[in-house]
């Protein structure tokens, strides 16, 4: 990767956090005064790169170090050791020059004020940014329509549903046409058609104007709509730097087939045979049936047959597995959880 593509640079990248013994009753004073301390590793030794124009999920369980990371990169902590640059600025040294390039959205705060019209704290921002009024307008406006924003702009943040605060929070960290956006569970909370307009928005962001998005979250749907790329985290380490088609090559390893069967129809005891040796789970609703079963044990062509001979079937889907299921897998199989 050339130095001129490289948006973010992490080496070694360590923070680490202190935790003081709780004050007991009882103890001497100087004991209650001076307290033990203990050293809790939090990211451990990370080092990446990510390029210019890239969208990466950071991905892992809780208590992975996913939101540290973030905060590093944005400068809000600092390193306890090993260094990062984020398009040329050190970020906890550098953070008044550095936040003009960079936008954040974190997904349980706000930037924007809590009783004042999204209209208000907009012009609020522009004035603390010192951007050009003409261009700040035009811009504002992009995303007031890219966003759908134009029913609520004169509305406090207070009286906003949190699809439309998240839809806020995004304008606002966009509106200074940052280069880099960090976005910290962008989509936490909200239903499946908000999730799915912002998802959209942000891609078109880093089409039209190469925006460098860094996503943290839980929600697979985010990153596979997003995320060519990944990076999974898990007790503070760095532990694969990865395509997101490879991460499901790996642990992806079932597949599922859906169909709808006569409630009347009793399944072929070949197929029971093949449940009770685990190679599948079947599961039956009704005429609904589910089968979960792993191609290098038994093919989907081997099911379909044993289900074609026991009578009549329609509506048949075949499908890997659930991307959350997948995750699990990859979490257990790294001893994460």
């Amino acid at each position: 990767m050339s130095s001129a593509s490289v948006c973010i640079s992490a080496t070694e990248l360590t923070r680490t956090y202190t935790r003081y013994a709780v004050r007991e009753k009882g103890l001497p004073l100087i004991r209650r005064i001076f307290r033990d301390r203990q050293l809790i590793p939090a990211l451990q030794g990370a080092s990446f790169e990510i390029s210019s124009g890239e969208i990466v999920g950071l991905l892992g369980p809780n208590g992975a170090s996913k939101s540290t990371t973030v905060k590093l990169l944005c400068g809000i902590l600092t390193p306890t050791s090993g260094t990062c640059t984020v398009q040329g600025f050190v970020p906890s040294k550098d953070r008044k020059e550095y936040v003009k390039s960079i936008g954040a959205v974190f997904g349980q705060r706000t930037q924007l004020w809590w009783d004042v019209p999204i209209r208000d704290s907009f012009s609020l921002l522009r004035d603390i940014y010192g951007a050009d009024r003409h261009a700040w307008k035009a811009r504002e406006e992009e995303l007031t329509d890219a966003l759908e924003l134009s029913s609520f702009m004169n509305a406090p943040l207070r009286q906003l549903s949190l699809g439309q605060k998240m839809r806020a929070e995004v304008c606002a960290a966009l509106l200074h046409r940052p280069s880099l956006l960090f976005l910290d569970e962008p989509t936490i909370g909200l239903d499946s058609p908000s999730k799915v307009k912002l998802r959209s928005f942000l891609r078109q962001e880093n089409e039209q104007y190469g925006t460098t998005i860094l996503l943290t979250t839980h929600d697979m749907e985010d990153m596979t709509a997003l995320c060519p790329r990944v990076l999974v985290l898990g007790r503070g380490h760095l532990l694969a730097d990865t395509t997101l088609d490879a991460l499901f090559a790996r642990y992806g390893k079932y597949q599922r087939l859906h169909c709808r069967i006569p409630e009347t129809l009793s399944l072929p005891d070949a197929l029971l045979e093949l449940q009770h040796a685990g190679s599948i789970r079947m599961s039956r609703q009704g005429e609904l049936l589910d089968l979960i079963f792993d191609p290098h044990l038994v093919s989907a062509q081997r099911i379909l047959e044993l289900l074609l001979r026991a009578g009549s079937m329609e509506g048949i889907t075949l499908s890997q597995e659930d991307a959350d299921a997948l995750v699990s897998r990859m979490y257990r199989e790294m001893k994460l959880i």
